[in-house]
């Protein structure tokens, strides 16, 4: 028995079959986690993004249109591409405030979601401009949100959807505020 085990303890045939047979399904978890993870992160620098593009078309205008953010929403799916775009919630909004600070939705354009219709809560004061004695100026900013609703290609690590989400504030450049009709 003795002699049969050191026998065994010497043989090298099947040796590379045993390690890789032990080594083969971490590799293969190894890939797929990649995989999956590569595409989360390039999913979520693309909604970024779309934010920060939305955003930055609608404050370069003085007056958008229905038809003008319908246009920008296309652009924003272009970035998104090759992720369904039907994935994309977006939101682009103008929020104006008064000399109190106070404020306002004054219009709101939505795809696939419903618009905008309360300031958001977490608002930033810092964009509000003050003049020298630190009186709010009226002025507006341009929002634009956007949640995606990601699902990797191939699901065992990440599981089912995850949310990206992005918020943008861009000043309108030419105007105190963009109009819209």
């Amino acid at each position: 028995m003795l002699m049969q085990l050191h026998r065994f303890a010497k043989a090298r045939q099947g040796l590379a079959a045993i390690e890789f047979a032990l080594i083969a399904p971490v590799m293969i978890m190894l890939f797929y986690g990649a995989v999956e993870l590569g595409s989360a992160v390039d999913c979520n620098s693309r909604v970024g993004r779309v934010g920060y593009t939305v955003a930055d078309l609608v404050a370069q205008s003085v007056f958008v249109s229905t038809s003008d953010t319908t246009n920008v929403f296309n652009a924003a799916n272009a970035i998104l591409y090759p992720y369904a775009s039907s994935n994309a919630k977006i939101i682009v909004s103008s929020i104006t405030y008064d000399a109190n600070g106070k404020l306002t939705v004054a219009w709101s354009d939505p795809q696939n979601t419903t618009k905008r219709t309360t300031a958001p809560s977490d608002f930033p004061s810092t964009l509000m401009l003050k003049d020298a004695q630190g009186n709010i100026i009226p002025g507006s900013v341009i929002y634009a949100e956007i949640a995606y609703s990601f699902t990797a290609p191939v699901t065992y690590f990440l599981g089912g959807p995850i949310t990206l989400t992005d918020t943008f504030y861009a000043k309108p450049r030419r105007a105190v505020a963009v109009a819209h009709s």
